[in-house]
Parts: structure tokens; C-alpha cells; sequence
């Protein structure tokens, strides 16, 4: 039978845009973006509107620097044109479409034509192979899947690399590690914490997880940290590598860090164009300076995206063991208030809709993150109006339960406390308090 890919790529294959010189890949992204930004305004009127109330067209790009002059993309862009408003042709070629959670009740829609797919696939194998993959090693997946885009996105590229996949998806923690245990797996795609948690069941089942098959992790979809990386090395006998990507951008393998340096992400430059902009003037800032990461898209159809404001903090580096691309340094920060619990995008305008209807409660409410168990947990503690009793109270911690499980997908705890309990400061509530150990 014929693999889904056909032959895998070989190690010259992946790594020939690598050999390009400097002048060479900036002509390539010269040509790619500019052939994005006639594609976005021509077919998008979301951008042929931005684009017209700014005075810029696509013409007006004639050297990289020049999109500095075009307007920027939000996340609340892509809500405001739910579900299909951002995509750029016909529904007829999209073969798949992926999704996150929002902030008003209304997902960021992405949508992939084949060629998209099998960029999304050919990047993801570059990382894998960056992060020491190699064809015939087998991948133990254990990202989610569904409408997430690291599950199906992890999965595409290991078959593209030539690897053999292990679709564990997430949870059934003792039935992972008899997985890993049985199947053998060179590496694991999982989230950092997630991974902590499975190096505890496989001590809980008193077997030493240093000696298990496992010599590569690739660990995304939430930030962390050296002394994390160290841990888990140390635990497990692996070498820990990041890797980054964003739904919106196109998912997981946007950049990866390379297991010969582990010193930030090589960023795939071919096919996305990163900058650093100042989070508040907006103004772009050199290399070796920190500040919000954008991205642009050079060669996606489906859904051309435009100097999109990750809201991620970090900064742009030259590269090392792929000098071709830069790097950039793992995220530090985020420069809004969003919380990355367990690999779901929590913003506490979410919680405050699920707060407001839910009967009895108050609007005042604070996010307590906490770490148990080598996993974050997220409590929300809530005011009960004054005139609400007090045998009301299970009962509507139980309701904020389900409806965040629900609509945001993640599991919290709720308190409901009495009213005024709340510290409020200078008559402002603070709304996250982060009681994790700092490391």
C-alpha cells in the first residue's frame, strides 16, 4: 500500500531551503509575501478594507521593510468575521477547518486547502526532524485531537517524515504509559506538564522512566520553563525540546528548537515572517530586543494572514545550528492576560460571562492559579450577591463547573465566598493571582 505521503522526504529534501543564502531567502520572501498580500486583498474583504483605510495596497510592498506600513491583524479580526469571513477561497477547496475557544463565545475559525495541509505537514516534519526524528522512529502522540490543532498537526507531519504515529491523544494516564511501555516510542509530542504527570504514573507503577524507549520530547502549547526541561531530561533520560505555533499562524511547527543547541526556536522563515513590535506604540524593534511577536503568512491559501499580534513576548535572535533562520527565544510572558492552563487559552473574559449568568453571583471574581501535582489548576473564587442564600451556593459553584467545562473546556474549581470578601485595590479588583512557584 502506498504511504499517504508517498516517499518520505529525505534529510537533503528537508533541510535544501536551509542551504539558501541570505539574499536568496529574502528574495523568496519577497516574491511569497508579496503574492500574500494581493491574494489577501483580492479576496478578503476584511483586508481589502484594512488595507484601504490604511492607503496602503499590495503593490506598495517592495521590499520586506515595507510591511511595517500595513496594518495589523487581532484575534478579535478573526472573531468579528466568524466563521468564514477571513478565508480566501472558495468553501468548495477547504479540506479541513480547526478552531479554538473565544473570549465572547465565538471560536477563531482556521481554515486549510490540501496545499495548506501538506505545508502544515512538511514544516511539522521539519521540526520533528530538527528536534532529532527520523524516518522509521516511532511518535507517540499525545497532543488532543479534534478541533485543537496539535493532535492532527503533530500527527500529519510525523507520517510526512516518514515516521511511525501512535495517536495516544490525551488523557488515560496509566494507559499511556503501558503504551510507551509496550509500544516502544522514540519520541513524545505532549505538553511539558502533561509529560510531568505521565513521569509520576510511571513511577507510581514503579518503573524507572529513564528506561523507557523514549529519547526524544517535543513540548508544546503552553510555556515552560529550564528548570522544567531540566527536570523532565533528568526524569525521563530524554532530550526536552520546544516547539511553537499558533492556530491562527497555521499551528504547531511555525518554529522549533533544534535538539543540538536547545537555545530558542529556529523559526521557518520560508513560510512565516516574523517581527517584534513595540506592545504599545506598535513600532517595530530590532533584532536582540524583546517585545510582541507578529507573524505573517507567505505561502498559506486558504486563510492569508496578515501581521497577525500573537500577544506572545519575546525576541528575535540570529540562528545557530540553522543559521538560515533566525530564532526566537521561548516566550516569557504574553502582553495581554491570557492564561495557557494545561494547553487551553483561558481569558478571564470568558469566566466573567459564565459569572455574570449564573444566579446568585456577584460580577467581582478572581482567577487563582495554583500548581498541584506538578499540573496548574485554576480556581475561581466568586462573590455571592448579598441577597443570595447561602444553600444556593453548591449549586451555583456547580453550574460555573460545567459551563466552563463546557464552553471553554477546561476543568476549574469554584468558591463561592461572601460578599465584599474579594481584596479589591484602589477599587479595582485584581482578577488573576498567580500563586505558582516562581522558577
Amino acid at each position: 500500500m502506498t504511504a499517504r505521503w508517498g516517499a518520505a522526504p529525505t534529510a537533503h529534501e528537508l533541510t535544501a531551503v536551509e542551504r539558501l543564502s541570505a539574499d536568496e531567502l529574502r528574495a523568496l520572501q519577497l516574491t511569497r509575501l508579496q503574492w500574500t498580500l494581493r491574494h489577501a486583498y483580492e479576496n478578503v474583504p476584511f483586508y481589502r478594507k484594512k488595507f484601504d483605510e490604511a492607503g496602503v495596497r499590495p503593490q506598495d510592498c517592495r521590499e520586506l521593510t515595507d510591511l511595517a506600513g500595513f496594518p495589523v491583524t487581532t484575534k478579535h479580526d478573526l472573531r468579528d468575521n466568524y466563521p468564514f469571513g477571513m478565508f480566501a477561497v472558495p468553501q468548495e477547496q477547504v479540506r479541513r477547518i480547526h478552531a479554538s475557544s473565544g473570549t465572547t463565545g465565538k471560536p477563531t475559525v482556521v481554515g486549510y486547502t490540501a496545499e495548506d495541509i501538506d505545508t502544515w505537514a512538511t514544516v511539522m516534519a521539519r521540526s520533528i526532524f530538527a528536534a532529532g526524528g527520523r524516518p522509521g522512529h516511532k511518535v507517540h502522540v499525545a497532543y488532543g485531537y479534534g478541533l485543537f490543532t496539535g493532535g492532527l498537526g503533530a500527527h500529519y507531519g510525523a507520517e510526512k517524515l516518514g515516521c511511525t504515529v501512535i495517536p495516544a491523544s490525551g488523557g488515560m494516564t496509566a494507559r499511556q504509559v503501558q503504551i510507551i511501555t509496550d509500544f516502544r516510542p522514540e519520541i513524545i509530542m505532549v505538553t511539558p506538564t502533561y509529560m510531568l504527570t505521565l513521569l509520576d504514573e510511571f513511577e507510581r507503577q514503579g518503573i524507572h522512566p529513564e528506561t523507557s524507549s523514549l529519547r526524544v520530547g517535543i513540548f508544546g502549547a503552553e510555556p515552560w520553563t529550564e528548570k522544567m526541561r531540566a527536570e523532565i531530561e533528568t526524569r525521563a533520560g530524554l532530550d526536552a525540546v520546544d516547539i511553537y505555533g499558533l492556530s491562527e499562524v497555521m499551528g504547531p511547527g511555525v518554529a522549533q528548537e533544534c535538539v543540538e543547541t536547545k537555545d530558542g526556536l529556529h523559526i521557518w522563515e520560508d513560510h512565516f515572517l516574523p517581527e517584534v513590535i513595540d506592545p504599545v506604540y506598535g513600532t517595530v524593534l530590532p533584532d536582540g530586543e524583546t517585545g510582541e511577536l507578529l507573524f505573517t503568512s507567505l505561502t498559506k491559501q486558504a486563510l492569508p494572514i496578515i501581521r497577525y499580534r500573537t500577544r506572545d513576548l519575546t525576541a528575535l535572535r540570529p540562528g545557530t545550528a540553522r543559521p538560515a533562520f533566525r530564532r526566537m527565544d521561548k516566550v516569557t510572558g504574553r502582553s495581554d492576560d491570557m492564561i495557557i492552563l494545561r494547553g487551553v487559552n483561558v481569558f478571564p473574559t470568558q469566566i466573567e460571562e459564565i459569572v455574570l449568568g449564573t444566579a446568585g453571583l456577584s460580577p467581582h471574581f478572581q482567577l487563582r492559579l495554583s500548581r498541584r501535582d506538578r499540573m496548574d489548576h485554576l480556581t475561581v473564587v466568586v462573590e455571592a450577591r448579598p441577597d443570595a442564600p447561602a444553600q444556593d451556593r453548591i449549586a451555583a459553584a456547580g453550574e460555573i463547573v460545567g459551563r466552563v467545562k463546557d464552553g471553554v473546556g477546561v476543568t476549574v474549581a469554584v468558591e463561592v465566598v461572601d460578599p465584599e470578601t474579594l481584596e479589591r485595590s484602589v477599587g479595582k479588583l485584581k482578577r488573576i493571582i498567580d500563586e505558582r512557584p516562581k522558577d
